[in-house]
């Protein structure tokens, strides 16, 4: 039987720091409910203390929002948490995010303090969380560059002060894969009362490995992970949301599921692409445009002998209609083929070797040969079809 990976959503959030991706509360709302309605399991509505906006956004997330948890983000400052607490005072499932940076750079740089000084206030911020809600998450800033004797001892003493998440992030995209697993799995193992919270996985894409990050601390033991749609985040961007849901989905093996409707995946991040007003990569990984076409001679010609000969996902399980075949001067005879007997020609093997030929004339001098292109070629090879 397979185990529940929860899915945190912080879009609204973190998402929304991108430069030029700032939401006001109505477009918040209609995308916090569409989160909920992929399946969402804790939507980050915001950081109430930041903005009277974003306080207004999360309050009125908080009213609408049926079954996912909703969440706040504080720094480790009372006035922070209070605020929080105010604002998620109509969540049916209110969550508290509250945290401190734990490395050393944060320690000395960020704070000019000392690691048994954090270590208080880290316990000092879930007790205050804790007078408002049950279920408090608390973050380890900087944890990918935290050691992990220090690490491990902020994990336990914030549990026993009542944190039900842990936060583990790599906030600067720093680890490996296989040192972000370690550090997940050294919590697991050295953390005495770590069965009494459930560990969540923060990653950012700084070097392009939080996707893998996030997988890797689930393979450790992590049971959430934090991510956005389309990888939207601070810099290089966070987790992508839709990645990490497709790999547990296509590795069953791992044990793992979620609850996300797949097929919502690519609508939902043509719609969170729409309204923050920040294109979706081309090449993108599930729901980029060419993530399901095809323009190589040696992969459409596999591909339409068997799709799963070039595609492991079937773009209709992620909502994003039908493959492409792609025409260009590297495309081969079947794909010509078979574009032409799409457009509604048929053509012997013969027939197609001789307008081969006329399409790579045409191939050569355009990046890609269009529709209308493969009506011209018909039609100057079979004439009398010019006046149908």
């Amino acid at each position: 039987m397979s185990e529940k990976v929860f899915i945190f959503d912080t879009t609204l959030r973190d998402g929304e720091q991108v430069p030029g991706c700032k939401l006001n509360t109505k477009e918040k709302l209609d995308l916090a409910l569409q989160l909920e309605a992929l399946g969402v399991d804790i939507i980050e509505a915001g950081f109430p203390i930041s903005s009277p906006g974003d306080f207004e956004s999360v309050t009125q997330i908080s009213k609408a929002i049926t079954n996912a948890t909703v969440c706040g983000l504080s720094r480790a400052v009372q006035k922070d948490i209070e605020v929080a607490a105010q604002a998620l005072k109509f969540a049916k499932r209110p969550r508290i995010h509250t945290g401190i940076g734990t490395s050393d750079f944060h320690i000395k740089s960020k704070f000019n303090s000392n690691r048994e000084d954090i270590l208080a206030r880290a316990i000092q911020c879930v007790k205050w969380a804790r007078n408002f809600t049950d279920d408090v998450e608390f973050y380890a800033e900087d944890a990918g560059r935290t050691d992990n004797d220090y690490l491990a001892r902020v994990v336990e003493a914030v549990i026993k002060a009542g944190a039900t998440v842990v936060n583990i992030p790599d906030t600067t995209g720093y680890c490996l894969p296989y040192q972000y697993g370690e550090k997940i799995a050294y919590l697991v193992n050295n953390v005495a009362n770590i069965d009494k919270a459930i560990i969540s996985c923060h990653c950012h894409n700084d070097l392009g490995l939080a996707t893998a990050n996030s997988i890797a601390g689930v393979i450790s033991g992590a049971r959430q992970i934090e991510c956005t749609i389309n990888g939207l985040g601070e810099r290089a961007g966070n987790t992508s949301l839709e990645e990490v849901v497709m790999v547990i989905e296509q590795h069953k093996h791992l044990g793992f599921h979620t609850g996300i409707n797949h097929k919502q995946l690519y609508p939902m991040s043509r719609e969170v692409s729409e309204v923050m007003r920040m294109p979706v990569q081309p090449n993108k990984a599930i729901v980029g445009s060419n993530a399901f076409s095809h323009s190589s001679g040696i992969h459409q010609d596999g591909f339409l002998k068997d799709a799963t000969t070039y595609e492991i996902i079937n773009p209709e399980q992620v909502g994003a209609g039908l493959s492409k075949i792609v025409l260009t001067a590297r495309s081969g005879r079947s794909a010509l083929a078979h574009r032409l007997q799409k457009i509604g020609y048929q053509f012997n093997r013969n027939d197609i070797d001789f307008l081969y030929e006329k399409f790579l004339q045409v191939a050569d001098k355009k990046k890609e040969v269009e529709e209308d292109d493969l009506h011209m070629l018909a039609k100057a090879y079979t004439p009398e079809l010019a006046t149908h």
